[in-house]
Formats: structure tokens, sequence, C-alpha cells
């Protein structure tokens, strides 16, 4: 049973920071391409930031580009996304994905395995 468990949210003020984790489990991790995706009410969910198998390449949104830092440990089974500067226009539930496709896949539907996600909040 594949299992992503995100963790790191919270209640936040402009300009903070926060690291999400993503621990995986039940999937050979290093064969998945890993995503961060938010949602904020009334929007459609969206890709932040992705990294590919092995963590050499990665891609960010321009919303965040600079601010967010996206890294994974393949022997920890885990994806990070520290996230610096917030701003409240960041404030969403936040969702870890893995996927077989590439690096840049925004359409959530070629995502195969999501967590729960975690909730960001972001007050001005």
């Amino acid at each position: 049973q594949v299992q992503l468990v995100e963790s790191g949210g919270g209640l936040v003020h402009t300009g903070d920071s926060l690291r999400l984790s993503c621990a995986a489990s039940g999937l050979s991790f290093d064969n998945w391409f890993m995503g961060w995706f938010r949602q904020a009410p009334g929007k459609e969910r969206e890709l932040v930031s992705s990294i590919n198998r092995g963590g050499g390449g990665t891609y960010y949104a321009d919303s965040v580009e600079g601010r967010f830092t996206i890294s994974r440990d393949n022997n920890k089974n885990t994806v990070w996304l520290q996230m610096d500067n917030l701003e409240p226009e960041d404030t969403a539930v936040y969702y870890c994905a893995a996927s077989w496709t590439g690096l840049v896949v925004t359409d959530p539907n070629q995502y195969t395995h999501w967590g729960q996600g975690t909730q960001v909040t972001v007050s001005s």
C-alpha cells in the first residue's frame, strides 16, 4: 500500500518560512518524479514545484521561483519543500504527489499517488 504523508504546515505571518515534508512508503521512491501541488479555496489545484528521480532537476512555478526550494533524499524516501518569504497568496492546502510521467507535469491527473494534504496559512 502506497502512502504519502505530508507534514510541516501551519499558520505563519508574511515573510516567515515553513518546511514541508512528504514521507513515502510502499513504492520504489527513486523511480518516481515528485511534485508539490497546492489548492486554495475556490481555485484549481496547481503545480508549485517538482523534482526528478535523482534530484538533479527541478521545476518551479513562476509565483514561487526564488522563494521555494524542493529537495529529496531517496535514502529516506522523503521530499521537502522549503518555503521562504511566504505571502498571503501562498495560503492553500499543499499536497505531495508522485508521477511516472516526467518533471514538468502540471496536470494533476498525471500523478498516480497523493498525500492527504497539509494546510499552510499565511496572515498579513
